[in-house]
């Protein structure tokens, strides 16, 4: 297993599906680090490509990418 160092999600991710309304908030946690992200997406939207999303997101918050 790699950790955050090397800006790789691999390892452990964990993430937690709330719907709120018309949406899906999407949060994913990398295990190792505790490094945690979150998306919102349309309810109607596939719950892979939600989760595919935010794991994007979280790889790109473990290299150090931008904040929004």
């Amino acid at each position: 297993m790699t950790g955050p160092e090397d800006g790789n999600a691999s390892g452990e991710v964990y993430f937690e599906f709330t719907a709120i309304g018309g949406s899906v908030k999407v949060v994913a946690v990398h295990a190792a680090s505790g490094t945690e992200v979150s998306v919102i997406g349309p309810a109607k939207a596939a719950r892979a490509d939600l989760q595919r999303l935010a794991l994007r997101k979280l790889q790109a918050r473990l290299q150090g990418g931008p904040r929004p």
